[in-house]
């Protein structure tokens, strides 16, 4: 084979490669602009269970109509949400191409998928970083430039505007204004033109759901619970390790698995210059925005518990509004070198630059998202420091356990057991180790509460005198 034709295969290859990013950029797009359309349809469920009630048992049920409206002023609100969120994203692929992929082209059904590709490490922007220029979205300095939404009204308090609501705006006109509260939105983008939007299987629209549930446990006060459950003990972990940490030289922590970067930040505004990683384009979007466009506490308000009416005690709960943040980010006293790092987690840190870089690595809940958590283990002792530490909290659910495809994906579920050996395999040894009773994501005025009895410890790299 020529080295001509070796060129061209690997631009087409390249170059469809690319376009798989795109289509799967795109359903991830749709997934979150679907949301308001799949929300109403679950309303129009519950509106057609009530219609075939006997007359005498509907007659006990009068509030119910008046519930199903004000249940779709608060998907207007999140779907309000959702598109200014979606409009502050840069995309790092140009989403104008078109993208035509015939069915028998499929590398691994790679168009399904809701992440950055493995052979590519897609960023949001670019920054310098402690990890050796890696690419990054990073957070950004407070802005003076006002924004257009103001405070939004609990929906059972503002019967008019409930009343005005009689059903969900079209895409168009959600494209335009806001529907009930004056709020006017300016124009979106090009790549978010209605004419590209896919039609996207309910599954995607659950995980914008999922993202609205971890908006809260990261961001809102509702889950300060929740964080010091998870969180407090890291931090606690980390000052203890670190108790002479320097501005001029802060301690280099990674946080695989970020998800909405909340910990990461923490950590940043502990002294240490923190970088976050994650894979989920549904993470990086809403966390880009939180972090980047974000202008004052309290700015915004969803209503995450609305999508279930299982296990409420009372209407209100369900209905309720949660405020987020509960601080500025950018005004919580970050340390330089803060950054979030889209990208495989495998991909990304296996390479050589990264060796031996890091002081210390903080997995929370992230050890089981691996198909193969030996290599997730093997990496983490690759990238740190020679006596470098990794803290780790979170269960064993692993992601990929009961994943039943043709194509047979990997899951390698190991026992805590088997995990610990593995890991002193790798050269670490224990210095502390508890069971921590934790919560993910959950409504706390729910009936229903599953609890994790997490893993929680700190390993040490041994260092090479030791080995």
């Amino acid at each position: 084979m020529s080295e001509i034709e070796t060129a061209d295969d690997e631009l087409q290859r390249r170059e469809f490669e690319e376009a798989l990013e795109v289509k799967s950029l795109r359903r991830i797009i749709s997934a979150y602009l679907n949301y308001p359309e799949a929300a109403e349809e679950d309303v129009k469920r519950w509106e057609r269970s009530l219609t075939k009630l006997p007359p005498h048992h509907k007659a006990l049920l009068s509030h119910l109509p008046s519930k199903f409206q004000k249940l779709r002023w608060c998907i207007t609100e999140n779907s309000y949400f959702i598109f200014e969120m979606l409009k502050m994203f840069e995309p790092p692929l140009d989403m104008s191409q078109a993208v035509d992929i015939r069915e028998n082209q499929h590398l691994d059904d790679v168009s399904g998928s809701h992440h950055f590709s493995r052979s590519r490490n897609l960023c949001l922007c670019e920054s310098t970083s402690t990890s050796g220029g890696v690419d990054c979205h990073c957070l950004a300095e407070p802005s003076s430039k006002e924004t257009c939404n103001g405070k939004y009204p609990a929906p059972f308090n503002k019967e008019q505007e409930v009343d005005d609501c009689k059903s969900l705006p079209d895409q168009d006109t959600l494209y335009a204004t806001a529907c009930c509260n004056g709020k006017v939105s300016s124009s979106p983008p090009e790549w978010l033109d209605p004419s590209l939007q896919l039609h996207v299987p309910l599954v995607d629209v659950d995980k914008v759901r999922c993202i609205i549930r971890n908006i809260v446990r990261d961001w809102a006060n509702e889950g300060q619970k929740e964080r010091d459950q998870c969180y407090r003990p890291i931090l606690e972990e980390l000052e203890r390790l670190f108790p002479n940490r320097s501005n001029e030289n802060p301690p280099a922590c990674l946080v695989p698995g970020a998800g909405l970067g909340r910990l990461a930040l923490e950590i940043s505004c502990l002294g240490f210059a923190s970088q976050g990683n994650e894979f989920s384009y549904y993470m990086m979007i809403c966390s880009s925005f939180i972090l980047n466009h974000t202008q004052a506490a309290g700015e915004w308000t969803i209503f995450p518990w609305i999508h279930s009416n299982c296990n409420s005690v009372s209407d209100n709960d369900q209905l309720r509004p949660v405020s987020f943040p509960d601080i500025h980010p950018a005004s919580a006293g970050i340390t330089e070198g803060f950054s979030m790092c889209g990208g495989d987690f495998v991909e990304v840190y296996s390479d050589p630059s990264q060796a031996g870089v890091w002081d210390a690595v903080v997995t929370c809940f992230f050890l089981d998202t691996a198909h193969n958590i030996v290599e997730y283990i093997e990496i983490i002792s690759k990238v740190l420091k020679d006596g470098g530490v990794w803290i780790n909290l979170g269960p064993l659910l692993y992601h990929f356990a009961d994943m039943y495809s043709p194509e047979d994906e990997m899951s390698i579920d190991l026992s805590l057991e088997d995990v610990k050996r593995v890991a002193l395999h790798y050269g670490f040894i224990f210095e502390k180790e508890s069971t921590i009773e934790t919560t993910y994501t959950t409504n706390l005025r729910s009936m229903m509460q599953n609890r994790y009895y997490a893993a929680f410890w700190t390993m040490r790299k041994k260092t090479k005198a030791t080995l």
